[in-house]
């Protein structure tokens, strides 16, 4: 993997330089060029009238001659959902060359999880943990995309979801905020680059700002109503890695949080993104989330829901005919004229917007250079090897019950059986960009491609993803017992996950359920494949199906990952970025819960339970199954007490117990045991992944920092206090060695 990694991004850039010296030099450089740009921005505002000002405000999805004769007169700033090089240069030539003052367009798409090369949905590829080959996905997908003139990317998407219902858990990292913040970082890093000018870099945006994954229900655009502790621990944590990373832009939300609607948060919008982190990109809306203060309550009509949104601190309104209409850019001037705001308010937004087409290069170089951008990324098939990499690092194995996994490759026969199992379309998962669905490899596919050419692979349906038609369960049941072995691909429709894909039952949908309980009582040793953007409620399958992989939506390189894992070419080492309930009663269930008053005792009634389930999850956070075993032991901390602002370094034996290799991922949570507030009890604070040779060991050094040891006090001021904590490390939140230390003042 690492040759890999580092041959690709190896085609992405120019020449090596000592690492300290480039740190220096890209540092010295950049307040160079920032203090440039302001000059020029400066230059430009003072030239443009306040039409034109609004116009760079505005954001169209679509294009349409009214908007065309918009762009010559300076009045549109940028644009959604165009694709393709020779269009995009076309719409750019008539900003730059035939309006008044030359501004150049951003022109953005929703490149997820790549744009043409599709890789893992985000939740997938945070079932990696390997936030180095997640930013090369990113990286991938920035070339990609700007070979075809896309300069901005609506991801990444880093809500904190603990709710499985909701579909867009699909595109973000999970329910923890550490391991939300790693892929934050690597996913703006990987679009951005070390350099925002270059044609190969492309402007990110974390979205949505804030706490949408917290919607009431699990139903997508619902109200949020949480407390300032729980935005602060757990929902902003990701946001405030995108911007210390650098990202370019946020994305304000749909939902009403604590009843201000997020698009008119002044506190979330200004006082924290602006004032507390120092944020210095543009603030653009969710589509018509501007409009939408109207239904939110809050505004009487579009001039009051733009007088709202942008005294909140939304710089761009995306909306257009693609969707309900602008509210800008027909009212901004209307309200600068009656005094109701400033124009130099609208200079502050405007300001913003330059900043960033600055940052891009846009103003030098305008168009897309198609022959030096594909001079410059890597070939095809290194772009595929970062594909499959990541979609077998993406991988979970569940449950494989004696061993039944790998599979032999002399198999004599086999079933497979199942809706997802010759699909091309649904493995790309939702919000895929540009995708070619004819590069997708199937589930079967790859299969025939390992199995030898005497192997009978005899292969149904079963039944559709979503219809409760069963004409086809008998011949799956007859096929199956015929077979030595049974692969069952089982799971959801690409768009039942992502946007608007809210779901109250979180069971395998129409009959699949039914199809596996009853190929599974042929009595064949049998493997069911999950593919899915979401946790689902599985507790029949995991009682009674020997082996069991989670697969998510892999993209291009499903069918190769998926069999390269059930043959043994690759030893999964995927674990869970989010917790599979038993049930949807379960939901909300996350690993870093605080205590109760109460806590569950096996053999009290009178403790935090439930009388009709488990209170503990089906498969928790981090966990995740290897075709080898480790051990861990000899956990040490070098110092038992630390005085406040210190620091320890903690360690770790892990050997590879098995007979082949492996990769781990050794995973670090602390919790402060007792504190002026109640704490979860336990808070994932670091991890590495390992790969380890049969019978090799490797100590494992992590250092304390204070940062890990910070909380918000009483007065939800961020402090570190005095107290006894325990550290734990092991291969999941729940299987873990502890020792302890106490800070001292």
């Amino acid at each position: 993997m690492q040759n890999i990694v580092s041959t690709i991004f190896n085609r992405f850039s120019s020449k090596s330089l000592p690492l300290v010296l480039l740190t220096f030099l890209l540092t010295n450089v950049s307040a160079a060029q920032d203090l440039q740009i302001e000059r020029k921005v400066d230059n430009l505002l003072s030239s443009m009238t306040l039409k034109e000002k609004i116009g760079q405000m505005t954001q169209f999805g679509g294009i349409n001659k009214k908007y065309e004769e918009m762009i010559k007169l300076g009045e549109v700033g940028s644009f959604l959902g165009v694709k393709g090089a020779e269009k995009i240069n076309e719409l750019q030539r008539l900003a730059v060359e035939k309006s008044r003052l030359g501004i150049p367009l951003i022109f953005g798409n929703d490149v997820i999880h790549g744009y043409h090369t599709t890789f893992p949905i985000p939740l997938g590829a945070a079932a990696s943990w390997n936030p180095e080959l997640v930013q090369l996905a990113a990286k991938i997908a920035a070339g990609e995309a700007a070979l075809e003139g896309t300069k901005w990317t609506f991801a990444p998407m880093v809500d904190i979801a603990r709710d499985p219902r909701w579909g867009r858990i699909a595109e973000g990292a999970g329910e923890d905020p550490y391991l939300g913040s790693v892929m934050a970082e690597a996913e703006v890093m990987g679009f951005q680059g070390n350099n925002l000018n270059n044609d190969l870099s492309i402007a990110a945006c974390a979205k949505h700002f804030a706490a949408y994954g917290a919607a009431e229900a699990g139903r997508d655009y619902n109200t949020v109503d949480i407390s300032e502790r729980t935005l602060r621990e757990v929902y902003l944590p990701p946001f405030k890695a995108a911007v210390d990373a650098g990202v370019s832009t946020l994305m304000s939300a749909f939902n009403s949080l604590n009843g201000i609607p997020a698009s008119a948060n002044y506190h979330i919008l200004t006082q924290i993104l602006r004032k507390e982190w120092g944020f210095t990109g543009f603030v653009v809306s969710d589509a018509n989330s501007i409009g939408e203060l109207i239904n939110h309550g809050i505004a009487k009509d579009e001039k009051e829901a733009a007088l709202k949104a942008l005294t909140a601190g939304v710089d761009m309104d995306m909306g257009g005919d693609a969707f309900t209409g602008n509210v800008y850019s027909p009212n901004l001037a209307s309200l600068v004229k009656e005094g109701k705001i400033s124009e130099k308010l609208i200079d502050q937004s405007v300001r913003r917007i330059l900043r960033i087409k600055f940052r891009l290069g846009l103003f030098d170089h305008p168009y897309t250079d198609t022959l030096y951008i594909k001079n410059h990324i890597p070939d095809q098939k290194l772009r595929d090897s970062a594909a499959l990499r990541l979609a077998e690092e993406s991988i979970v194995m569940l449950k494989n019950d004696n061993n039944l996994l790998p599979l032999r490759k002399d198999l004599t026969s086999v079933a497979v059986i199942g809706p997802l199992a010759d699909d091309k379309y649904d493995p790309l998962g939702p919000w895929n960009c540009s995708p070619i669905p004819k590069r997708v490899t199937t589930v079967l596919d790859g299969i025939k491609n390992k199995l030898s050419p005497t192997t009978k692979i005899k292969f149904i349906k079963g039944c559709d993803i979503e219809s409760n038609n069963k004409r086809q369960l008998d011949n799956a049941i007859r096929i199956a017992g015929q077979s030595d072995i049974v692969i069952l691909v089982v799971g959801e429709a690409a768009n039942m996950s992502g946007e608007a894909a809210s779901r109250t039952n979180l069971d395998l949908p129409g009959v699949q359920e039914e199809l596996v309980e009853k190929v599974a009582k042929v009595g064949k040793p049998t493997i069911v494949l999950l593919m899915n953007g979401r946790p689902l409620t599985i507790d029949w399958i995991a009682k009674h199906i020997p082996s069991v992989l989670e697969c998510w939506f892999l993209g291009d390189q499903s069918g190769n990952a998926i069999a390269n894992v059930l043959f043994g070419d690759y030893n999964p080492s995927g674990r869970l970025p989010v917790t599979f309930p038993r049930s949807v009663g379960q939901i909300p269930i996350y690993y870093d819960h605080l205590n109760t008053g109460k806590p569950f005792e096996e053999n009290n009634k009178f403790t935090s339970k439930y009388l009709d389930s488990p209170v503990t999850p089906l498969y928790p956070f981090g966990f995740g199954l290897s075709y080898t075993t480790f051990k861990y032991e000899n956990l040490k901390v070098e110092k038992n007490k630390i005085k406040i602002g210190g620091s320890t370094d903690v360690s770790i034996n892990v050997t590879n117990t098995g007979k082949i290799s492996g990769s781990e991922v050794v995973q670090l949570y602390l919790r402060d045991l007792v504190a002026s507030v109640s704490m979860p009890v336990k808070e994932l604070k670091g991890f590495q992944k390992i790969y380890l040779n049969p019978g090799e060991t490797k100590t494992l050094k992590f250092i304390i920092t204070p940062k890990m040891l910070e909380l918000y006090d009483v007065n939800m001021k961020k402090t570190i206090e005095p107290g006894k904590c325990e550290v734990m490390i092991g291969g999941s939140s729940v299987d873990l060695l502890s020792n302890y230390f106490e800070i001292i003042k």
